[in-house]
């Protein structure tokens, strides 16, 4: 096998000891920086220039992927960025790269957001990706509640970990405790799970996928406020949408009030959503009628 195919199958980057393990030699490896075919990252990582970008940055700056930035790689949901907020189009822009670096580690990369910490879980020195923990620490610490814990129950729903694996880690910091408090198995989508912390704090009665005329609601307030969250995923076909207005249609006979939210408003204008929650619940459109 050639030292090129062997880096292609890692992402394009290797450390030069596994490289070594694999039977490239060191006069191997001089050979291909020399000729141009791989790059060397600092003195221990040799890499294609097809490599990913943050890896490559995680290995010249002595750190591992963490946070939002393993999440994508992942395929963890990931809060929408400020490109998203402002304009509802996905960023153009290249983000930061969050890293996790040990505590003595200076910081030799640009674009980088940096999170020092003693890692949960020990990490190889020949791996340029965080622990599933470590990356978990560092977005509950990194973003509001809302948006971490969202974060956590994702990396639960893509089967990266389980609540039971996260109740029994020694969390070091509070707000990664506090994530834990509320993370909730079973939830369908990320956008609910913001919605659901956010409305945590109110003190009524708030229910998650509650049957109701035959199909799960997103949410129960008190007893007959129905609450439906409009993720696109499964709310983006015309056959979703009639769906979707059949079931409104019967709940609305058999008294209960029903509002829907898209992800938009959700994300960005919650203001808006809390009012006209709040404006219902002042009417006592979560009760029963008298």
């Amino acid at each position: 096998m050639r030292l090129t195919t062997w880096l292609a199958e890692r992402d394009g980057i290797g450390h030069r000891d596994d490289a070594s393990d694999a039977g490239f030699t060191p006069s191997h490896v001089r050979a291909a920086i020399r000729s141009g075919s791989v790059r060397r990252i600092r003195a221990k990582w040799i890499a294609l220039d097809s490599a990913a970008p943050e890896l490559v940055t995680a290995a010249f700056a002595g750190g591992a992927l963490t946070c939002t930035t393993l999440a994508r790689r992942r395929g963890w949901w990931v809060p929408p960025s400020v490109t998203e907020k402002s304009t509802g189009e996905k960023p153009s822009t290249v983000e930061k790269v969050h890293l996790h670096l040990p505590v003595h580690e200076s910081l030799r990369a640009d674009d980088v957001t940096a999170h020092w910490a003693k890692p949960l879980a020990p990490r190889h020195p020949r791996t340029l990706e965080a622990s599933v923990e470590d990356a978990l620490s560092d977005a509950a610490q990194c973003f509001e509640i809302d948006q971490a814990v969202a974060i956590w129950e994702s990396a639960i729903r893509t089967n990266s970990t389980t609540l039971e694996s996260l109740r029994s880690v020694r969390w070091r910091s509070a707000a990664a405790r506090r994530c834990l408090l509320h993370v909730r198995p079973g939830t369908d989508s990320s956008l609910e799970t913001v919605f659901h912390v956010r409305l945590s704090a109110w003190g009524v009665r708030l229910r998650l996928q509650v049957q109701l005329a035959g199909h799960p609601v997103d949410f129960l307030i008190g007893t007959h406020l129905v609450v439906q969250i409009d993720g696109w995923s499964f709310h983006s076909s015309s056959a979703d949408r009639t769906r979707d207005l059949a079931h409104d249609a019967e709940l609305r006979m058999r008294g209960y009030t029903v509002l829907r939210f898209s992800y938009s408003q959700v994300m960005f204008n919650w203001e808006h959503v809390e009012h006209v929650l709040a404006s219902a619940i002042s009417r006592g459109l979560h009760l029963a009628a008298a």
